[in-house]
């Protein structure tokens, strides 16, 4: 049998943006522009800057479309399945119907608050006992272990990979990519990232909320001004 990997973080990668010849700031005045038929004038950082702060402030959304990212996310399949809920990006994932996955799976680490209190829609999370993180951690590579093995067992006596795959559990690495336009990350952000600049409050997944401050560095970096304004204007999407 094939030895288990443990991982108890996602991976982010960006992987290509659009627009490269310009900035992000610059295509979004450009395409606010049209709207005026002033898309013809010379871009201007200083001068443009009120116009990119009116466009988040009075969420006037679409020039943002034209400002791209596509990402490549190694991460549990519970996590993914989250991404997926979000209408506003184009996915393709690893197929384990199409080919054998490998045998990596998550345990989260002793910083990820393990205990709910209250009810759904009143209740907060709360660190472990280190006890109850023991039994965490012992559990869930048992599963996986016994999984893996089931797993394994039955594509050995050839069964077919999408029959073989259901014994497989949530923590299983998956890889997809996704593209996104900023107007679009911007949604994701604020329902996946509980900052404290927020106005709404939201309560995202430990660990898709720490996928979503690795992507969040790559639009500050492709786009500093436009997520200084978007976290300024208390992140309320455009």
């Amino acid at each position: 049998m094939s030895e288990l990997t443990f991982r108890s973080s996602s991976q982010v990668e960006l992987v290509d943006w659009m627009p490269r010849e310009v900035t992000f700031e610059r295509r979004v005045v450009e395409a606010a522009r049209v709207s005026s038929g002033t898309d013809g004038q010379a871009y201007n950082k200083a001068a443009d800057a009120g116009l990119l702060r009116m466009l988040q402030r009075d969420r006037h959304g679409s020039p943002f479309e034209h400002a791209v990212m596509t990402f490549r996310i190694e991460t549990p399949i519970f996590v993914a399945r989250e991404f997926m809920r979000h209408r506003i990006a184009s996915y393709n994932e690893t197929s384990t119907r199409y080919r054998e996955m490998e045998p990596v799976f998550y345990v989260p680490p002793a910083v990820r608050p393990l205990v709910q209190i209250g009810k759904p829609g009143a209740y907060r999370f709360e660190p472990g006992t280190p006890a109850q993180y023991r039994l965490m951690v012992e559990t869930h590579k048992s599963v996986a272990e016994c999984a893996w093995h089931d797993y394994q067992l039955q594509l050995e006596a050839g069964i077919a990979r999408e029959v073989a795959r259901n014994v497989l559990p949530l923590s299983l690495f998956t890889s997809f990519y996704v593209t996104m336009n900023l107007r679009g990350f911007e949604n994701f952000a604020s329902l996946r990232h509980a900052h404290p600049q927020g106005e709404v409050p939201t309560f995202p997944l430990w660990e898709i909320e720490q996928v979503c401050k690795e992507m969040e560095a790559y639009a500050l970096e492709l786009a500093p001004d436009i997520w200084t304004y978007f976290n300024n204007t208390g992140r309320r999407p455009v």
